[in-house]
Parts: C-alpha cells; sequence; structure tokens
C-alpha cells in the first residue's frame, strides 16, 4: 500500500501518512477498521450507504456479519456518528429516493438497537438548487408520465409492498393522488420542483484525524477484487485514500458546513488543501436549468496542472464529458510536443452497457464523450493512449458490456496524475456536472515520492506481474501501453498479459445524440 515516508510532512503539503486503496476489496476492510477504530465521532458523507452490505474485515467479522451490526456496535461503544446521505429528486430518480430513505431507517433501527444512549444524526440531504420555472414547464408532460409510470409500478405491487416503498418514497407521495380501491394515478396539475444537483461526493472523517475519500461508495454493487473475477454486471473499479494531516480538518469543516453553505445560509469556507465543488440555488432560476457554481476547486485544479504537466497526464474516469477539460488537454498538446496522455475509461456507461438505457440522457451523454475523444484524438496523435479494461476471458454476445469478445470491466475511479508532481484522488468525474452542479470532494497529492508510488501502484493494478520497467516510464509508457492493447485485442483472451484494451469510441459517436439548449452538465 502507498504510505507516506515521513509523518512529519508541513502542513503546507497537506496530506501525512497516505495510502492508496484500488477497489472495494482493499478499501471496504479499509473501511470497517477506521469505523471500529473510532473513538470519540465520526462525520461522513455518501451518495450510497447500504448497511446490508457485507463485512470484509476479520476486525468487522468478528462484531457480526454486515454493516448494520457494525453500526450498532460503534453506537453501543458511545462514539457519535454523523451521516449525511444523499437524496434525489423523486421523479427524476425514484429507485435512489427510496434507497436514501431506506438507508436512513436503516440507521435508525442501529440506534434502537444500540439503546437510549446512542449518538447519531442522519440526515437525507435533497440539493437546495431547483429547475426554473421555464423548463419545468417544458418538462411537464414528461414529469407527469414518470409520476404515471411510477403509480403503474406500485399499483402492480401487493398493498402492503406498496405501502413500504411509499414510506421510503416520502417525496413523491404528493405528486399521486389515490382514486377507488386505493389505486394511484398522477397528478396533473402544478409542475413538480425538479432537483437538477446531487451531494456525489464520498468522505468520512474519523475522530477528526484521520481521512476517508475518493470515488467509492457502500453497497454490495460496487464489491469488487483486484483480480475482478466478477461477473460483468458486478465488476466496479474504484480508488480510495486514506490520509492524516491539514487536509483532515478541512474535511472535517466541510462536513459540517456545506449544507448550510449549498443552502445560501453562510458562505463556503475557504480551504488550502481539500479540493471541492459545490453550487447552491440561484436566487433568479426561472429561465435556468442547474444551480450556480460557488465553488470550481477540482475543475481549477485540473486545468492548472495539466498545464504544467510536460512529460505524461494519466487519467482514471467515468466520464470525459467535459468539453473544457478536454479543450485545455489539446492545448496542453500543442504547447508541449513531448506530452502524451493515458487515460483509462470503462468501454460504455453502466446504464448503458448493463441496464440496456437508450433514453435521451444516455444519449447526450455518449455524444459528449465521443466529441471529448475526438478532440484529444486530434490533439495528440500518437502521444495519446486510450484504454478500456476487460477481463482475459472469451465470452459471447456483441453488446455494449463486452470488448473484443470479453467482458468489460467498469471503471468507476476518479485518478489524476501530472508527471512525478501532482495527482488529484477524489469523487468529481471529468464531466461538467461533476465540475460545476454536484457537491464533490478530492485531495491533491504534490509530494513527488507519493505521486510517482500512485502511478506505480495504478500502472500495475492494470498491467501483468512482470512487466518490465519502461512499462512505467512516462516518457515510454503511451507508446508500450497502445502495442500492448492492440496485441491483446488480436489474441486469445488467455493468452492477454494485463486487462487492458483499446478503447473504441465508435459504438459511443454511432449511438450519441446531441441535445440543443441543454446544459452540458445535465449528465
Amino acid at each position: 500500500m502507498l504510505k507516506a515516508n515521513d509523518s512529519t510532512v508541513s502542513d503546507a503539503q497537506g496530506l501525512t501518512d497516505v495510502e492508496l486503496l484500488i477497489t472495494a476489496e482493499e478499501v471496504y476492510p479499509a473501511m470497517e477498521r477506521a469505523f471500529l477504530a473510532a473513538e470519540t465521532e465520526i462525520w461522513a458523507s455518501y451518495r450510497v450507504f447500504d448497511l446490508s452490505t457485507k463485512l470484509r474485515s476479520d476486525e468487522g467479522r468478528a462484531i457480526g456479519t454486515t454493516w448494520f451490526d457494525l453500526i450498532v456496535h460503534i453506537l453501543e461503544r458511545g462514539v457519535s456518528l454523523h451521516m449525511v446521505l444523499s437524496d434525489f429528486d423523486p421523479i427524476i430518480g425514484p429507485t435512489l429516493h427510496c434507497a436514501s430513505w431506506r438507508a436512513r431507517r436503516a440507521f435508525i433501527a442501529a440506534k434502537e438497537a444500540a439503546g437510549p444512549d446512542a449518538k447519531l444524526d442522519v440526515i437525507n440531504a435533497t440539493h437546495s438548487a431547483r429547475v426554473g420555472l421555464l423548463p419545468r414547464l417544458l418538462l411537464w408532460p414528461r414529469t407527469v408520465r414518470e409520476v404515471a409510470r411510477i403509480a403503474r409500478k406500485l399499483n402492480a405491487l401487493p398493498s402492503a409492498d406498496r405501502e413500504k416503498r411509499l414510506e421510503c418514497s416520502p417525496g413523491i407521495r404528493p405528486w399521486l393522488k389515490v382514486g377507488v380501491g386505493g389505486t394511484l394515478s398522477a397528478r396533473k396539475f402544478r409542475p413538480p420542483p425538479l432537483v437538477p444537483g446531487t451531494h456525489h461526493q464520498k468522505l468520512a472523517v474519523f475522530d477528526r484525524t484521520r481521512l476517508c475519500i475518493g470515488g467509492l461508495d457502500l453497497d454490495e454493487r460496487r464489491y469488487d477484487d483486484k483480480d475482478h473475477n466478477r461477473r460483468r454486471d458486478e465488476t466496479w473499479h474504484d480508488v480510495q485514500l486514506m490520509c492524516r494531516g491539514a487536509v483532515v480538518r478541512e474535511a472535517q469543516q466541510h462536513l459540517e458546513s456545506f449544507l448550510r453553505s449549498v443552502a445560501d445560509r453562510e458562505p463556503a469556507p475557504q480551504m488550502r488543501h481539500l479540493l471541492r465543488t459545490m453550487s447552491k440555488r440561484r436566487r433568479i432560476e426561472a429561465p435556468f436549468l442547474g444551480p450556480r457554481p460557488i465553488v470550481s476547486e477540482l475543475a481549477e485544479a485540473h486545468h492548472r496542472m495539466i498545464g504544467q504537466a510536460r512529460n505524461l497526464i494519466y487519467m482514471e474516469t467515468q466520464f470525459f464529458r467535459d468539453r473544457k477539460i478536454a479543450d485545455t488537454l489539446a492545448k496542453a498538446a500543442q504547447n508541449h510536443p513531448d506530452l502524451g496522455l493515458v487515460m483509462v475509461l470503462p468501454a460504455a456507461p453502466d446504464d448503458v452497457a448493463f441496464e440496456g438505457n437508450t433514453g435521451s440522457d444516455a444519449r447526450f451523454g455518449e455524444y459528449q464523450q465521443a466529441r471529448c475523444v475526438a478532440r484529444v484524438q486530434e490533439a495528440f496523435g500518437e502521444r495519446l493512449g486510450l484504454f478500456s479494461p476487460a477481463r482475459p476471458v472469451r465470452v459471447g454476445g456483441s453488446g455494449r458490456d463486452t470488448l473484443c469478445g470479453s467482458p468489460i470491466i467498469y471503471v468507476h475511479a476518479k485518478v489524476s496524475i501530472f508527471d512525478d508532481a501532482h495527482a488529484i484522488v477524489s469523487s468529481a468525474n471529468l464531466n461538467a456536472r461533476s465540475f460545476a452542479w454536484d457537491t464533490e470532494a478530492g485531495v491533491a497529492l504534490e509530494r513527488t515520492q507519493d505521486v510517482v508510488d500512485l502511478r506505480r501502484r495504478t500502472f500495475r493494478h492494470w498491467l501483468w506481474p512482470d512487466a518490465g520497467k519502461d512499462y512505467y516510464d512516462p516518457k515510454q509508457a503511451v507508446g508500450l501501453w497502445r502495442d500492448l492493447a492492440l496485441a491483446n485485442a488480436e489474441c486469445d483472451p488467455s493468452e492477454r498479459k494485463g486487462f487492458i484494451l483499446p478503447h473504441d469510441p465508435a459504438p459511443a459517436k454511432a449511438f450519441g445524440r446531441r441535445l440543443p439548449f441543454v446544459p452540458d452538465a445535465l449528465v
């Protein structure tokens, strides 16, 4: 594991004792141990945090089988837990909205099981911004259809199951009306106040001394091992950091204040080490679809570090959809003729690959990515390595969940490395939503040894165990990785070296559709 060699790094650097965790196989046990080691308090904010998730560490399994048991245990010990669960628009994201409130019920049940002295504060937090009146009026017919679809699904459930679902979907109740025999239908009048943004961050602070931060939420869907020896729709490559240092104090301050800042009740505090995206409700919102950005540190850091790179930029991201980042990369390629770019992307978005989503949102996202990919292809030429990982096994089918005849590995990590000088690990994708609308958090690594070690570990994850040192050389990596990916694509999967294959942009280009007058940050 990546460790800082000197725990006396200056406050100006911000991070000490840096530990890199790759995939949930490493992250989940480390999180369990951190929760169990807490002595006084834990503050956290996650998009998804499912207490039915199995415990993986020896320490965790010694006290129970699921995270519910772990939370009961720490509450019984007197640890104070402050948890923010992201909530979602009940019409746009009914499944996520229901899951958020189910998670809340599980936390409340854990508090009850822990006894009357348990100290738990759990908040289901919907972003403060609302879609403006004019776009809401334009979307009104569609939202009525969506509510009607939700009503039909609820009507198909047995009455007891329907009531349970409604108990965990408080946001949908005002938009349903009850007819004869309890049949539900959509209310057609008054357009709903749609919520365009979310709290997408994933971080926890333990006893104000230790921080866990990165791209990974907690549930069984997101569990994967380092060999990705799972079904194609169960792979989930992610990266998280455990660290100490000055950044922990800032993360604590952020967790205590961000809900008030996005609600426009107080200014966002200034920070030196924690990188954030934050937005708030517009005071005049009528013509706007999305919120007003107030903190763009993650975007600003990416643009700055891209401009400073000279040898190699390495990026792992779920989405590459931000035109501004693509333009900045293209400008860097033009200004620095020796600069190379390696980018690791999933072969397709998860909803497209595994759920068959063909909706306008999925098509718009693919349109944006095809546009950004074309921009860097033109700018970097032979200095670009664009890759998607897949398991080295042969399967049937030719859908978006396969690549070169193999099941894809889903990339969800958010890692950017710039030469030996800087690196960013965060919850933010390379898209306008993560850089402008959603609440995101991350950290920058600036010690040379930490950055080099991060690159070595991320490279080693995708390469094969005996890969030579030239594959890790920033000046040779692009060409060697590209040759390796092409060779892997041509040979039998059982003979491949590592996971990487050439990323194929053609399916996204064919599938993508432009949505005129729709902001890029929508998807």
